[in-house]
């Protein structure tokens, strides 16, 4: 079973994010939820996901910084991790693929343009299975 982390600091962001994410083809994954990086950090080497999506403004450690560690922990740094943000800003979007993320998707999401950067990942874990 795929395992997709959520982290952001808002309840109704994660689910909305949750339910973007079942109506997609993640209807059966088990979601693990955060309200910050370092919280989502802590649940992570608990319990390994397959999948991040992460806010990118938060309290305590926001997205950038979980994305840098998460991509500079060779235990970790495999995990696709996809910044959801509602800052529109073209240079941070070209930082962020430059430090290891998978997109960045700009809020308000939708199924639709959730699919568009999930559909690869959908099809690599159909095919481990």
């Amino acid at each position: 079973m795929i395992r997709i982390a959520i982290v952001d600091d808002s309840e109704t962001a994660r689910m909305f994010i949750r339910r973007c994410l079942e109506i997609v083809g993640f209807s059966k994954a088990n979601f693990i939820e955060a309200d910050n990086g370092k919280d989502a950090l802590e649940k992570i080497k608990k319990t390994p996901v397959d999948l991040i999506l992460t806010d990118l403004t938060m309290p305590v450690m926001d997205g950038e910084t979980l994305l840098k560690w998460i991509k500079s922990n060779p235990k970790l740094c495999e995990i696709p991790v996809l910044v959801i943000t509602s800052a529109g800003n073209p240079a941070k979007e070209s930082e962020l693929i430059k430090i290891g993320a998978i997109g960045v998707l700009p809020k308000p999401i939708s199924p639709a343009k959730l699919n568009t950067f999930l559909a690869p990942f959908m099809k690599d874990k159909e095919e481990e299975q």
